[in-house]
């Protein structure tokens, strides 16, 4: 009796242990089809946002005649190529849990991830460099420091550049120096040999260069040009206030409309006319201090969701690349895992900010969604062909007021007030969200 007892208890506890084990094995199951789906998500939005920029740039004529929008196709490149190359080599392993493509191909695999985020990077700072030159410098200037040779030289630094610190380094091994038995350690503990796991540490020389050149100088210059971007923009803002109070601009008393001419007109003062609306009288009280107050605040915003969309992907990485070889390599694993895919996650958001926000482009892709249809290609168009149409100063182009003012950097006010003369058209259109 005490047998069967007892035979019955081990058969209990067994079978406990079975349906604990099952249920675990069902979470990790769940766990590892959702953690798939999330990241296909990623992969999938990436590949399509970044593939309609580039088929947008070759279809469209108007957007090839701007050379400052090859900045933008470049990164987009760059990005396709990290959700082609990169990321499904690391959902891979971040699912299974193995690395089953060998040692030298997780070398490769390494190479293209440093090479390509690292270009993207600097992508992004040749954007904020060229949009620093469109409004803060005079024409002439704009148009001797942005030459196509110039444009072509920047692009060719921006591919090359991350080569000395991706693939040389990186195949030749000069990231592990010093540190070869933390590398064998890891291997050993993730229960793998070289074949089996990918495993990439790097020394403290390694980690400071490469995280300077990668994302501390760019972002650097990111943020002094986009702060003399938003000083730029809000000195014009008060100087069409002060013409306001003075009575020698039109707009006093109604929003300020500017009325866009075609695009083919060779005076520049055709491109651009301020007046007020039918109707409004002159006389009557303008709201100037709520006026600046929106126009600050949506010039703020614009530019601190840059600035902000792209610390928030990478700062994290780079912080910890810099401090984990100084605290004995003991940041957690998943935390790696999870900085970086964050990183990732802003080449998906780049062609949100510098393109999806750009009317020319937006037109664009209306046109290619919608299968080439050309009554999408006027809808929000200020100019197209022929036609003429009056667009709030508010947003022009995606952009508001002051800071749409603030891309025609030579200009001069008539009389009385009416018309701002733009010498500089092209540099416009290649600001983005701003």
């Amino acid at each position: 009796m005490a047998t069967t007892s007892a035979r019955h208890l081990v058969d209990d506890i067994i079978h406990r242990g079975q349906e604990q084990q099952q249920q675990q094995e069902f979470l990790i199951s769940l766990e590892t089809i959702v953690l798939t789906i999330f990241l296909s998500i990623i992969i999938i939005m990436t590949v399509f946002g970044n593939l309609l920029v580039m088929v947008a740039l070759c279809k469209d004529r108007h957007l090839r005649k701007k050379k400052t929008n090859y900045f933008i196709v470049s990164l987009a490149f760059a990005d396709l190529l990290v959700a082609l190359l990169v990321m499904p080599f690391a959902a891979i392993e971040l699912t299974t849990g193995q690395w089953r493509y060998g040692e030298i191909f997780c070398l490769v695999r390494t190479s293209l991830d440093v090479l390509l985020t690292t270009a993207s990077i600097l992508h992004l700072c040749c954007i904020a460099l060229d949009r620093y030159y469109a409004i803060c410098c005079q024409p002439l200037v704009y148009r001797h420091k942005m030459t196509p040779v110039r444009v072509a030289v920047m692009l060719s630094g921006c591919w090359l550049i991350p080569i000395f610190i991706s693939f040389l380094p990186i195949m030749q091994s000069w990231n592990a120096i010093g540190i070869e038995d933390i590398i064998e350690e890891r291997r050993a503990l993730a229960g793998g040999s070289n074949d089996t796991s990918c495993v990439f540490l790097v020394n403290r020389p390694y980690a400071l260069i490469c995280s300077t050149v990668a994302f501390y100088v760019p972002l650097a210059l990111m943020v002094l040009a986009y702060q003399r971007i938003y000083v730029t923009a809000m000195t014009h803002v008060r100087q069409i206030e002060t013409l306001q109070r003075a009575g020698s601009a039109p707009v006093t008393g109604a929003t300020p409309i500017m009325a866009v001419r075609s695009s083919t007109s060779s005076d520049p003062s055709e491109h651009y006319r301020l007046r007020t609306p039918t109707g409004s009288s002159p006389s009557e009280p303008a709201p100037i201090a709520n006026s600046r107050m929106r126009i600050e605040t949506k010039a703020a915003k614009t530019l601190a969701i840059i600035m902000g969309c792209f610390c928030l992907c990478w700062a994290p990485f780079f912080i910890t690349n810099v401090v984990d070889p100084f605290i004995q390599y003991s940041v957690p694993w998943q935390l790696w895992t999870a900085w970086l895919w964050l990183g990732y996650i802003n080449s998906g958001l780049n062609p949100f900010l510098y393109a999806f926000l750009n009317r020319a482009f937006r037109r664009a892709f209306l046109v290619i969604l919608c299968c080439g249809d050309e009554r999408y290609a006027r809808q929000g168009s200020c100019s197209y062909g022929h036609t003429q149409r009056a667009c709030s100063a508010a947003s022009v182009n995606g952009t508001s007021m002051a800071l749409r003012l603030s891309f025609l950097p030579n200009r001069s006010y008539s009389d009385n007030g009416r018309t701002i003369l733009a010498n500089e058209h092209e540099s416009q259109d290649s600001l983005g969200p701003l």
